[in-house]
Formats: C-alpha cells, sequence, structure tokens
C-alpha cells in the first residue's frame, strides 16, 4: 500500500521493492554493530544482545587445579568438598542457529516516506544474515507472502546467503501486485518440522491481525528457542497524518479519505496504539524479546551498540 497527499503524484520507485545490491550493501553497517559492547534496551533500540555476543562457552568438565589455572574458574563449593582446589573447564560452544522468519504478507506492503515495511523488513533479515556470517553461526529464512513459505535451512556459507537474497528480491517484486493476507501462524507452524534443538529465532512483521492462534505458535517457538518479535512500522501508522484529503493505493486500485475528523484522528491512533500493547504483553508472557523498528529512520542506528 502507497499513502500519498491527494493532490501529488508518486513518480519514485525507489523503496518499493529491495534489491538484491542493497541486500549486499547490509555488510557495510557491521561495524556499528561491535560484538564487544550491548545494544541499548530499549524497544525503540533493538536489544539482541543476547544473539550476536561473540563465541558462547559452555562446562566441559571438572578437574584438579593445575599450576597456571585461571582462579575465576575455580569451583568453590567442590574445592571446599574436596580439600583441595578443582578447576572449571570449557569448551568453545558449538556454532548457533539463526532463523529469520520474514513476513513479506499483505500488510507489509506498506510506506509513506522512505520505504515499504516489506523492504525494511527484508534489509533487517540481510543484516542479521551478515552478523551470523560474521560470529560463524548457521543462518536460515523461512520467507512468507501471505499463501506460500519458501525455507532456507541453516547454514553458514556466503553461496546460501546469497540464494537467500536472490528470493528475497523475488518475492518482494512479486508482492507490488500479487500479495495475499494469510495468517502468519502457518509459517510459524512449520518451523517446528525444520528447527531442530535450541536456537534464535526473529519474527520480521508488523503483526497485524495478530490473534490467540498466532501468538500460541509463538508461544510452541519460544519453549526451545530464544524468539526476538521486531515489529516493523511506518510512523504514519502510530500518528495519523494531518488534516486533509489522501490517496491509498493498493493492489492497483486507489482510495481516496479525509483524515480531519477528530473521531479518525482518534480510532487511527487508538488502533496501533492497541495492536503494540497487544504485541507487548503477549511477548512478556511468553519471554520473547519485543523490538520495534521504524521504516523512515536507518536501520542500523536503532540497531546501533552503545
Amino acid at each position: 500500500m502507497l499513502f500519498f497527499k491527494k493532490d501529488k503524484k508518486q513518480n519514485d520507485k525507489s523503496g518499493l521493492a529491495v534489491t538484491v545490491p542493497e541486500l549486499i550493501e547490509q555488510q557495510r553497517y557491521l561495524p556499528y554493530l561491535s560484538r564487544n559492547h550491548d545494544f541499548l534496551t530499549s524497544d525503540r533500540a533493538g536489544d539482541v544482545k543476547s544473539a550476536f555476543k561473540g563465541r558462547g562457552i559452555e562446562l566441559e568438565e571438572v578437574r584438579s587445579y593445575n599450576f597456571g589455572d585461571d582462579i575465576r574458574d575455580i569451583d568453590w563449593r567442590i574445592t571446599a568438598r574436596k580439600s583441595e582446589p578443582f578447576t572449571k573447564v570449557y569448551s568453545e560452544e558449538k556454532d548457533r542457529v539463526i532463523t529469520v522468519v520474514l513476513d513479506l504478507s499483505a500488510t507489509m506492503v506498506f510506506g509513506t516516506k522512505k520505504e515499504l515495511k516489506s523492504v525494511t523488513a527484508s534489509k533487517i533479515a540481510a543484516l542479521l544474515g551478515w552478523l551470523s556470517l560474521r560470529n560463524k553461526d548457521r543462518f536460515g529464512i523461512l520467507i512468507y507472502d501471505g499463501k506460500n513459505s519458501d525455507y532456507f535451512k541453516p547454514q553458514g556459507s556466503i553461496k546460501n546467503l546469497m540464494s537467500v537474497f536472490n528470493k528475497i528480491a523475488e518475492t518482494g517484486k512479486k508482492i507490488l501486485s500479487d500479495s495475499s493476507s494469510g495468517k502468519l501462524s502457518e509459517a510459524l507452524n512449520s518451523l517446528k518440522y525444520y528447527q531442530k534443538g535450541q536456537g534464535t529465532v526473529f519474527i520480521l512483521s508488523d503483526f497485524y491481525h495478530f490473534d490467540d492462534e498466532q501468538f500460541k505458535s509463538i508461544a510452541l517457538l519460544a519453549k526451545n528457542n530464544r524468539v526476538y518479535c521486531v515489529k516493523i512500522f511506518d510512523v504514519l501508522e502510530e500518528i495519523a497524518p494531518p488534516a486533509g484529503d489522501y490517496k491509498a493505493a493498493y493492489n492497483g486500485q486507489e482510495v481516496e479519505f479525509y483524515s480531519g475528523s477528530v473521531k479518525f484522528r482518534q480510532e487511527y491512533q487508538n488502533y496501533f496504539a492497541q495492536n503494540r500493547e497487544n504485541i507487548r504483553k503477549n511477548c512478556q508472557k511468553f519471554l520473547c524479546k519485543y523490538i520495534e523498528i521504524r521504516t523512515d529512520m536507518p536501520i542500523f542506528k536503532q540497531l546501533r551498540l552503545m
């Protein structure tokens, strides 16, 4: 959906469909996402530090302390019981699995300023892919267009990432003229057949029309995975446009309306606020992280590290 002033024409086609070069370009923002610092901890600045903070370690064994061992690794409980020092030995954690669920259904084909929500979501998916490669993690993705899903199993290769980018660009172009409004839960439920073991899942969507059934799908994912719900939104969804006559173009059709009435503006803004609160509460309930990303601001600044 394109949204613009009635007396203006929308001639600029940039920001309507993401291209493969734009997805590749997201790699340039990796220096802004240093693994040595923490993300801002707020809804508007993505707190994903636990998903991307370098290689992890896991406990391998506890053995007798040897001269030169780090005293910080001494197991004081066993040391007290055995009356001699014992130390913990760690091994590097196995590569993690990062999976993205990219929602490219009908409501994501909306934008008023810089780009459509579908384009912003696609760029975030690309950035997460680059971060995974940098951290030597395996990256997988499920692309949902409102009707069909395309799944790429987690791999740690640039070849796989390029295949993902090509599919994202292809789907992004297709939905401009042929978008569907299915339930994202269908895609989320299919992940249980692909997602083996524990991992991290990023759901990139506007989360519109989410009901109990759809949140149940997220709850099931959250049982075995660290889940991040990333809400993509356009500023004009949060705040009603200034009073005036507008056009909304959707699937080749145009709708005109006047935004000046008090009732319209109140209902308009209440809808977004209620949707936001519903997502936030359900994320809290199911122990998921909730993040908001605006389409008119640079992604790397919203995910920027302090």
